[in-house]
């Protein structure tokens, strides 16, 4: 399925969540003069308009880093990268993760981005040209699968499916395991949504099953509105580096702060 955008939901609370662990990690991979590969299996259109007609029909980005922003340091890498994007496109950009990576990682890094939508693929490509990216427009997961063990081998790897395709929850523990086994020095980063019916379980449980080592990191909000299914957001980390954990624990006590109706008995970070 081809439908989903991005561009409803940029600047949510669930991009914040996401992102600001994201721009952790990199931040931390680029502190070793050796370069890295950094993979994305479904890369949207990379740059967003939070005053466009899609973010003002959901108001979701206003919820999120509009009120938020506040909350992160100058120097923190995802202040970094929105700090950039802003400068270079305008007071209202906000940056998808590939262009949070294209801001934090160095020319020696390379990038491979994947965008299966048709629209969406022609906005990645007009905004990530570089001679160290390349965008493809074929399934991510296929690509990921090809690329894996990457050159160089450091590096990380975001899988930020849109969920549409139900069959997701069941083969994404086969896939990354599969992708875990050819790249076992890799930084894999799955988000998910958090929904009601919790439909993420069973996915989890083998995840962490084939997984034990892993961070999986959760939080919670309330629906952004009525009727809306999306209760918080997730990440699961293969091979979580360093500093990962204190931010994750960080954004733990940002969340149950500024929304503690929205967390739920036993929603503890792990």
């Amino acid at each position: 399925m081809l439908s989903y955008q991005h561009a409803y939901h940029a600047g949510n609370l669930a991009d914040l969540h996401k992102h600001a662990l994201l721009a952790v990690a990199l931040d931390y991979l680029t502190q070793k003069d050796k370069p890295l590969s950094y993979i994305e299996t479904h890369a949207g259109r990379g740059l967003y308009d939070l005053t466009s007609e899609e973010a003002a029909k959901t108001g979701e980005a206003s919820k999120g880093i509009g009120a938020l922003a506040d909350a992160f340091a100058a120097d923190h890498p995802y202040m970094r990268a929105l700090a950039a994007t802003r400068a270079k496109h305008g007071a209202n950009a906000y940056p998808g993760s590939p262009l949070i990576a294209q801001h934090l990682l160095r020319r020696d890094d390379r990038l491979h981005l994947a965008e299966l939508h048709p629209q969406e693929y022609a906005h990645l490509r007009r905004v990530t040209h570089a001679p160290n990216i390349r965008v493809y427009r074929q399934d991510g997961m296929d690509l990921a699968a090809s690329l894996c063990p990457p050159d160089p081998k450091r590096g990380l790897m975001l899988i930020d499916p849109s969920w549409e395709v139900k069959d997701d929850y069941r083969t994404m523990p086969t896939r990354i395991g599969q992708i875990a086994k050819a790249w076992n020095v890799g930084i894999v980063m799955l988000w998910y949504p958090i929904l009601d019916g919790e439909p993420h379980g069973p996915m989890l449980r083998a995840l962490e099953q084939a997984h034990g080592d892993a961070l999986r990191h959760e939080v919670r909000f309330p629906p952004v509105r009525p009727g809306h299914r999306m209760v918080g957001s997730g990440m699961f980390v293969v091979n979580p580096p360093y500093g990962l954990r204190p931010e994750a624990e960080r954004l733990t006590r940002l969340f149950q702060t500024r929304f503690p109706r929205g967390q739920r008995p036993g929603a503890r970070p792990q």
